[in-house]
């Protein structure tokens, strides 16, 4: 039989014969993988909605921030320019509706349909007299539909519609790349009130509710070849001045208008690694939990004739077989679930681009799943190669050294306290393991409440007004914490079985000396809840760094004491009540059965 024919029927048949394992391992890596996958296949989902944008609303190449209109001339005219629009009447406004007052740029148009850059009505109809149109964005964002009235710098107006337009990012990114009004137009002591969005209006009407002297200028423009709009805006803009004209071209329109999905994206992206980390310690604590049956098993093997090389690979090739399986599973998962999160928004029409999954991402996503088995076995794996046959098939857990004042302190303690403590001590490296899980686990619960604490502050300038990025955003996030949460259960569960399973031994001779069955409840349940307790006190401090870390240094607002102290003191107990049953279970095992079995 071929070397490899022998490793290859060895790993089947462990596969086989530990199903529960394989789909733990499966589950583990599958969801870190697909989670990974998600954050790096959106890349470009809006490209197709913001081409349709554009062609829907005859949308510019260029767009010229103007100081006054008489700057517009000198642009018509330059080399290339085939077509424009404009100059328009733009300034800072305060909106009031409902409960809500907010800014925005408020915009002069024609009733006649503009050549460049007429907005694609989707509800109502276009401005009139007494009348504004909104963003799409900004209209859902402040829950306004056409016929409803609103007020714009004190006066009443009509809302005749909402529509898009291809000339500037929809809200709450409208000044992403520079926003063609002044603050100073606004009314003192309203220039804090969050993101402006976009209203249009007549150039009377907007006259009317405006000072002259704080008026700038939108002109917009096309030209005979579209790809030289960055050329041009570059050129222009490569000389700052305060007067001179400022050009946006249509590729950094339609970037900002891709930050919807871009922030998503990058939460996701952020979030896959916490899911790695996580997937790591959960095929650790799987391969740890099984490494007393492992370690006979390459006694059994030298004892026939294995190499240190032949039982290395057998041990690795287990989990590396998992691993691909696995990312081929997340790879699959995370393309299939992507359309339900590559919607453009409302800020651009058009169905969006079918995400690509590229071969550079499925090498990313498959590196990453063997990365972690390979961190997870590869150690134990040389170590259990190294071990000699003698002492593999006679091995024994991790004793715990005795120390007097560990003696003298044990003396004092609980029977459950003390019976769990062994436990944890027994297995030492699977109590770390289990207290990274959970600090894992906590660290993307206190960064999901940051960014909500945060975004409590920043998304309601006033009642009424909520922001896009952030809903997706907190999909997102949520997203992330479901699969955090749904591997930490696992995680807890089968570390307590295992411990269950592991000390029954220990627990029958503690029964033997006097023990009760409830207490080596307890004490199973306590030597995961110590762990648990820990990781719980260092994953809140990681959870807000890891938060300030992805924000890039912007706002942090830390969440109240209360919820913090909620996630502290939540942890151990709900380990306690996923660890109940296994440990209920492996305390009821009767004495004389485990000590009279054969040592494993």
């Amino acid at each position: 039989m071929g070397r490899m024919v022998l490793i290859g029927r060895l790993v089947v048949r462990d596969l086989r014969h530990r199903p529960v394992e394989a789909a733990l391992v499966l589950l583990a890596i599958g969801a870190a993988t697909a989670v990974l996958t998600l954050g790096l296949i959106l890349h470009g989902v809006t490209s197709n909605p913001y081409a349709a944008t554009k062609a829907a609303s005859t949308g510019p190449d260029v767009v010229a921030q103007l100081n006054w209109a008489g700057q517009a001339k000198t642009l018509v005219d330059a080399p290339g320019v085939s077509g424009h629009s404009g100059p328009y009447p733009v300034a800072g406004a305060v909106l009031r509706v409902h409960d809500a007052t907010v800014v925005a740029m408020a915009e002069g148009r024609d009733q006649a349909p503009a050549a460049v850059d007429q907005p694609d009505v989707t509800q109502g109809g276009w401005v009139r007299p007494g009348d504004v149109v909104l963003e799409r964005t900004f209209a859902g964002a402040l829950g306004v539909t056409a016929g409803d009235r609103i007020s714009v710098n004190g006066r009443l107006f009509t809302v005749a519609g909402v529509a898009v337009t291809a000339a500037s990012p929809p809200y709450p990114n409208l000044c992403y790349i520079g926003c063609g009004f002044s603050l100073a137009s606004l009314p003192r002591g309203l220039t804090n009130l969050g993101h402006p969005g976009l209203v249009w209006l007549t150039e009377p009407d907007l006259a009317g509710i405006s000072n002259p002297d704080q008026v700038s200028y939108l002109l917009n423009l096309t030209l005979h070849s579209p790809a030289k709009a960055q050329a041009l805006a570059d050129a222009y803009n490569s000389n700052p001045s305060t007067t001179a004209p400022y050009l946006i071209a249509w590729p950094d329109i339609a970037s900002a208008d891709g930050l919807l999905v871009a922030d998503e994206q990058t939460v996701l992206q952020v979030g896959s690694w916490l899911a790695a980390l996580l997937a790591l310690a959960s095929v650790a604590v799987l391969s740890g939990g099984r490494m007393a049956e492992q370690t006979r098993r390459v006694g059994l093997l030298k004892a026939v004739g294995g190499t240190p090389g032949t039982v290395a690979t057998v041990l690795l090739a287990e989990h590396l077989t998992l691993a691909l399986t696995a990312a081929g599973v997340g790879l699959a998962i995370g393309w299939l679930t992507a359309p339900l999160l590559s919607s453009p928004g409302a800020g651009l029409i058009g169905t969006p681009d079918a995400p690509s999954l590229t071969l550079s991402v499925a090498g990313l996503v498959l590196a990453v799943a063997v990365a972690v088995a390979l961190a997870a076995t590869l150690v134990p794996a040389i170590r259990a190669s190294r071990t000699s046959t003698v002492r593999a098939l006679g091995e024994v857990p991790r004793r715990p050294r005795r120390r007097r004042l560990l003696i003298a302190i044990s003396t004092r303690l609980p029977v459950p306290l003390l019976i769990g403590l062994r436990l944890a001590a027994r297995r030492l490296r699977r109590t770390v393991l289990s207290a990274a899980s959970t600090a894992i686990t906590v660290t993307g619960v206190v960064a999901v409440l940051a960014f909500q604490a945060t975004a409590a502050e920043k998304r309601f300038a006033t009642p009424g007004e909520s922001n896009p990025v952030i809903d997706r955003d907190m999909h997102a996030l949520m997203l992330l914490t479901v699969v955090l949460l749904s591997l930490a259960v696992v995680n807890a569960i089968f570390t307590a079985w295992v411990t269950a399973l592991d000390a029954q031994q220990p627990a029958a001779l503690a029964q033997a000396f006097g023990a009760t069955p409830g207490q080596l409840t307890v004490g199973l349940a306590a030597a995961q809840v110590l762990p648990a307790t820990l990781g719980g006190l260092v994953g809140v401090p990681l959870g807000i760094e890891f938060f300030a870390a992805a924000n890039h240094g912007g706002i942090l607002t830390i969440p109240p004491a209360s919820w913090l102290v909620a996630v502290v003191l939540g942890t151990p107990l709900v380990v306690v009540l996923l660890t109940a049953i296994p440990a209920r279970i492996g305390a009821r095992r009767p004495v004389a059965e485990v000590l009279q079995a054969e040592l494993a």
